[in-house]
């Protein structure tokens, strides 16, 4: 089983223990040990199945506005867990290509490996999703037939981002491409960073 193939299928792993209870408040109960690949990979998903349904509560119109602030900062404090768990990836990478020294004249990619994955893992989702609209009892003949069209774009899009990934993977191996990573760097988080925060603090 090829590097994608397994990943898509710890992503829907995640996402099928999720919907179990399908409660955003469910415990994750990661099934692999901890700090493997396969342990981040599961993380990963999971954050994002447990945001990709906090989004859709924080967009109920009726929704406390109070609720929603608590929401939103939930949403930003999952924003940070996801982007530490794509970089935590790409140091694994990083680590098990090592010893690998890049040709003379070997590229820089645009996009790490991690940050593949990442889009790989919210397709696994929307893939999930949009199936779950198709099979809708209720749902109206003209419905099922959009989302019919959609699924099959996301599916062809799933085969094209799983085959990206593998062959960037084989030329990094190969030495025609250089892995080279940044962190995030994000500001408004930090108190030291964002003016808002250390302009209150200064205040004190």
């Amino acid at each position: 089983m090829g590097f994608t193939e397994q990943a898509w299928d710890i992503f829907n792993q995640s996402i099928e223990d999720y919907h179990q209870l399908d409660h955003v408040d469910t415990l994750e109960n990661n099934p692999f040990q901890t700090n493997s690949l396969e342990h981040f990979l599961y993380r990963k998903n999971w954050i994002d199945t447990v945001q990709w349904h906090l989004e859709d509560i924080i967009r109920d119109e009726n929704i406390n506005p109070a609720e929603a602030l608590q929401l939103k900062r939930r949403i930003d404090l999952s924003n940070q867990k996801r982007t530490d768990l794509v970089e935590n990836i790409d140091d694994w990478f990083l680590d098990k290509f090592k010893n690998i020294t890049p040709k003379d004249n070997a590229r820089i990619n645009s996009e790490t490996i991690a940050w593949a994955i990442d889009r790989l893992s919210i397709l696994a989702l929307k893939i999930y999703h949009m199936n779950q609209e198709v099979v809708r009892k209720d749902a109206s003949e003209e419905h099922v037939a959009k989302c019919s069209v959609k699924l099959n774009v996301l599916l062809e899009q799933q085969k094209d981002l799983m085959t990206a990934i593998d062959q960037l993977i084989i030329d990094i191996e190969n030495g025609n491409v250089k892995m080279k990573t940044y962190k995030q760097m994000k500001m408004y988080n930090d108190e030291s960073l964002n003016p808002i925060l250390y302009q209150k603090t200064q205040k004190k």
